[in-house]
């Protein structure tokens, strides 16, 4: 059974830097699209940048320039590099197997918390 697993959380300055990790066991997911997504408290949950099997990225306007997904791989793990972190970034973030344009494969993890302080 595949499951993907959430890291690298924890608390921020406003500005400062967190790499988030996601690595999957059971399976290899180097031919699949991987999706980072957020959920801030009191709000849906969003795709914040995508890594396509070939290496094609995509972001969500609001991270653009500041965020960074890259995947390993040999390690099968995706990261999500964020830097200069603002406190509207503040959210539990996750990581899915995407298919199409929105649909998720697998059932949602604990996440990693993120908070930025300002």
């Amino acid at each position: 059974q595949v499951q993907l697993v959430e890291s690298g959380g924890g608390l921020v300055q406003a500005g400062g830097s967190l790499r988030l990790s996601c690595a999957a066991s059971g399976s290899t997911f180097s031919v699949n699209d991987i999706g980072w997504y957020r959920q801030a408290p009191g709000k849906q949950r969003e795709l914040v940048a995508r890594i396509s099997s070939g290496g094609t990225t995509v972001y969500a306007d609001s991270v653009k320039g500041r965020f960074t997904i890259s995947r390993d791989n040999a390690k099968n793990t995706v990261y999500l590099q964020m830097n200069s972190l603002k406190p509207d970034d503040t959210a539990v973030y996750y990581c899915n197997r995407m298919i199409g344009p929105t649909l998720v494969v697998y059932a949602w993890g604990q996440g990693t918390l993120v908070t930025v302080s300002s």
